[in-house]
């Protein structure tokens, strides 16, 4: 894609959503944090309703320590893989409480060292809280950046490489919500909804997938 295609790429996608936010429920950057490591192959409407139980109850690392394992998992019982996912929540909340005092870190290395956060929900806690110009690539925007020929790669790492470059800097904070949305909502996996994206004649798609049928 052109520079100016992506610019104006960038710019109509802001235009539909001014202040795009992530759609996981959260208070506090621990909360966010949770929140990430619980969303890997599961949806945020899943564990907004998991989260929507537990954190009344426990949303520092001390109260979730203090649940440990067993009484985290009967919350996010309802959530893909959840017995690994309360076992990282708890000893993420450990090494938070021992080597930060309890409170989330605005360091890379740092955030990758807990367990259940890797390079994703870093750029997701570094961007979201910390204001970083960061891309969290998930499955979305892996497949919006390749589709649409704004960041093609076959790896994760390959995308969020191309697309830091690819960017307009103006566009960068709220790239990748803007790139998940347009993935999770217009740019679907099996049928783009392309007679309604806005960025439709900036893409090399084809066949474009005509409106259903009334």
């Amino acid at each position: 894609m052109k520079p100016a295609d992506r610019e104006t790429f960038f710019a109509r996608l802001q235009a539909a959503n001014p202040s795009p936010t992530s759609e996981l429920s959260y208070a506090s950057a621990y909360e966010l944090l949770v929140a990430v490591i619980l969303s890997a192959q599961a949806t945020d409407l899943s564990v907004n309703k998991a989260m929507a139980k537990l954190f009344p109850i426990a949303n520092t690392p001390g109260a979730i320590v203090a649940m440990g394992v067993d009484g985290i998992e009967p919350y996010i019982r309802t959530i893909g893989l959840y017995r690994t996912k309360a076992r990282n929540v708890v000893a993420m909340s450990r090494l938070l409480i021992e080597r930060h005092g309890g409170e989330v870190p605005q360091d890379r290395v740092a955030l990758e060292a807990l367990p259940g956060v890797g390079r994703k929900t870093a750029n997701v806690i570094l961007n979201v809280i910390f204001g970083e110009h960061t891309l969290a690539v998930d499955t979305h925007v892996f497949r919006v950046a390749n589709r649409t020929g704004l960041a093609r790669g076959r790896t994760v790492s390959i995308v969020e490489a191309k697309l830091m470059k690819a960017v307009p800097a103006a566009f960068l904070f709220g790239a990748h919500h803007w790139l998940i949305l347009h993935g999770r909502y217009v740019c679907r996996a099996r049928v783009p909804e392309c007679w309604r994206c806005v960025v439709a004649d900036l893409c090399p798609y084809r066949p474009k997938t005509p409106p259903p049928v009334a």
